[in-house]
């Protein structure tokens, strides 16, 4: 491909990418046998499906502005850069957990990768009521070994030092989130949107000066504690899953952020499907046992993080800081158990506040979730928003009083029951 950077369309992707051999070794030499879709529905990027010779694969292009508003919101297009090198970092350090990387292009902004088939986004199958095995388990695995590996307590001082130097470039979709999840929902900025009947709880959230200085302390461990490299977007818009599967993707917004930023935004996002519900499964048995499910996926997500990150720290605690040299060495193991379980604590605290903002700036600003803005009657989808941000309002402001995430889950039921504010 030429230097000069052009977006991808289907009629030109099979021209410019027919020397790429990680390509036609898989799809034949000859483009014009190849079958080209764009199935991009995110609000950044190009996507292509791209089949021939029996196989497929994923193309993935940045476009050079936010594609959900448009050219009049520029972005730069290195952010394919990052997301290149964060899902290598992932593919390392949680073998099997994201897609495979056959080419980048950084010229392009592009990638290709393997194609997760027969796979969905996992929203779309929680909103068709369909369950998936395990999925706690792996994504919560997921988020403890990408946040432990990534980390201080891993990492060799210089590598880890250096990588923090590449991921701080990402600025301008860091930028996004410090705003769109931070800071606009909590007063009325330009972008942000929501469901007319909110409009009383929306005015009172606003008014509440715990919450907007909860959610500016969260924000300041956002842009101030780099202990790891993090996701960055983690939600059910970004794994996709069969009944037995889950794969993570599009960690483009990657950034070295709080251990408990990714678990604390996967957890958020549950929440709000646990919300969203009635607008999903009318029989009413079905929606209790799925709401069930969807609870237990919470407490599983925590509890397998929470299992994963203690061994990982008995076994893998090879970095600078926790030395075994303080603790171990000096017979005094339960030393560092005690200092584990107060890391552990740290990280439930933070994870509660981030998926509190979360619920708040899917409902409030400008990027909504699927699960709650396709319920079409208003009335409805008003209802579940409003349990949803009343919920987000306690985890953001109470998140250290919570003894753990049974107490969280008791919360959830005693709103949803209309027994909590």
């Amino acid at each position: 491909m030429g230097s000069q950077y052009e977006p991808l369309t289907p009629e030109t992707l099979g021209g410019r990418l027919a020397q790429i051999g990680a390509i036609t070794d898989r799809l034949g030499t000859d483009p014009s046998s190849w079958t080209v879709r764009e199935v991009g529905d995110g609000n950044l990027n190009l996507v292509f499906i791209v089949e021939g010779g029996g196989d497929s694969v994923i193309v993935k292009q940045a476009l050079p502005y936010v594609r959900l508003v448009g050219d009049s919101w520029p972005l730069p297009l290195k952010r394919a850069f990052f997301e290149y090198h964060a899902l290598t970092r992932q593919a390392a350090r949680d073998p099997g957990s994201v897609p495979e990387i056959f080419h980048f292009d950084e010229e392009q902004a592009l990638i290709v990768m393997e194609r997760l088939h027969p796979h969905i986004i996992l929203r779309q199958q929680m909103m068709a009521g369909e369950k998936v095995k395990d999925l706690g388990k792996v994504l919560g695995a997921f988020a403890a070994r990408t946040a432990f590996r990534g980390s201080d307590l891993s990492m060799s001082a210089p590598d880890r030092k250096a990588d923090v130097a590449l991921f701080a470039g990402n600025v301008e979709l860091c930028d996004i989130t410090e705003n769109l999840v931070f800071t606009d929902p909590y007063f009325d900025a330009e972008l942000n949107r929501h469901t007319p009947e909110l409009d009383g709880i929306v005015a009172e959230l606003r008014a509440d000066i715990d919450l907007k200085i909860a959610a500016q302390h969260l924000k300041r461990a956002f842009a101030a504690r780099s202990e790891t490299l993090c996701h960055g977007d983690l939600h059910t818009g970004s794994a996709m899953v069969t009944a037995d599967e889950v794969r993570v993707i599009d960690p483009e917004f990657a950034f070295y952020g709080p251990l408990g930023f990714d678990v604390g935004m996967l957890i958020g996002n549950y929440l709000m499907a646990y919300y969203a519900m009635p607008g999903h499964i009318a029989d009413e048995a079905a929606r209790s046992d799925y709401k069930d499910w969807l609870l237990d996926v919470v407490a599983e997500t925590w509890e397998t993080f929470r299992e994963e990150f203690s061994t990982l720290w008995r076994t893998e605690r090879n970095g600078m800081l926790y030395p075994a040299a303080l603790y171990e060495d000096q017979g005094q193991g339960f030393a560092a158990e005690q200092a584990l379980q107060e890391l552990l604590h740290e990280i439930f605290c933070d994870l509660l506040g981030f998926a509190g903002v979360e619920m708040h700036r899917r409902i409030l600003g400008l990027a909504h979730i699927a699960e709650l803005d396709e319920i079409e009657d208003t009335a409805l989808r008003a209802a579940c928003e409003t349990k949803a941000l009343r919920l987000g309002r306690h985890l953001a402001v109470n998140r250290a009083g919570f003894a753990g995430m049974d107490a969280v889950i008791a919360m959830a039921r005693a709103i949803d029951e209309g027994d909590g504010r």
